[in-house]
């Protein structure tokens, strides 16, 4: 399944009929509009929505002209309305605003409880308040199948340079959704940063969480091969995130039907 991000609609106007030339910017956007544009509403994504490393929906984008997110292609494509990041070029929004070119900009998505909502707000952005309805709908209907199961394994995240998700964040909700306990709650970190091995060892989860290998063999990467961090996940179990995590959009049901699904097979007897 696919959807979601989010938009303040009292700061965007309302259509008098839906725009007909719709471009994204934006990965999570890219998703949405995807999901929930007419035929022939949406006229370009971004690059990296054909990027299968960071997008659930590359194949479906391959449907769609791609743009590099600049202003001066962008305008060139005549848009009605632009789809843009919570941090996209502030540079670029600014050039299409001046340009007269409708931009709005969404929100990043911090919580699963804001999914529905950002489906939503899209869909009256793109005129499509049917469409994002049913999809909505259907989203909260599966995201309530997930209950709460007990006390869980532990999980910690563990990306290159060391990098952990704090509390505040999408992949916390996904990690205790699907069951498991987050150990920065124990370490009292809501934000995100570095996190010394030190600390991981010491607080031994048995879930941990990292990402695959991106081409060109970043050093920033050498970390995740670490006699400690392997030790760690011989002792208990290992994960791959993938592009379901990165958008506040319904391609996170897929993330959370894998994690709970490895969550049970952790807990049978």
């Amino acid at each position: 399944m696919v959807f979601a991000a989010s938009v303040a609609l009292a700061a965007n106007p309302t259509w008098a009929e839906a725009p007909a030339r719709v471009v994204s910017m934006n990965l999570c956007t890219d998703q949405l509009a995807m999901i929930l544009a007419a035929p022939g509403q949406l006229v370009s994504v971004s690059d990296i929505a054909r990027d299968p490393l960071t997008s659930p929906m590359a194949d479906e984008a391959a449907a769609f002209p791609i743009n590099f997110g600049g202003a001066e292609q962008i305008y060139l494509l005549n848009p009605d309305l632009v789809l843009a990041g919570q941090y996209s070029d502030p540079a670029v929004l600014s050039m299409l605003r001046r340009l007269e070119i409708e931009v709005a900009q969404i929100e990043i998505v911090t919580g699963l409880d804001q999914v529905s909502d950002r489906v939503r707000e899209v869909g009256a952005l793109l005129g499509q308040e049917d469409a994002a309805e049913e999809v909505a709908t259907a989203f909260e209907a599966d995201l309530a199948r997930f209950g709460s199961s007990g006390p869980g394994p532990r999980g910690a995240f563990y990306y290159p340079n060391g990098y952990t998700l704090g509390t505040g964040t999408l992949s916390h909700d996904i990690l205790t959704t699907a069951g498991f306990r987050h150990i920065a709650e124990e370490l009292g970190r809501e934000t995100s940063g570095r996190l010394a091995m030190e600390l991981l060892a010491v607080a031994a989860p048995e879930l941990i969480i990292r990402t695959g290998a991106y081409p060109g063999a970043s050093r920033s990467e050498d970390i995740l091969h670490h006699p400690a961090l392997r030790a760690l996940v011989a002792a208990g179990q290992g994960y791959e995130s993938g592009p379901d995590w990165i958008c506040g959009t319904p391609t996170v049901l897929s993330a959370l039907e894998d994690l709970a699904a490895t969550r049970r097979g952790m807990q049978a007897p």
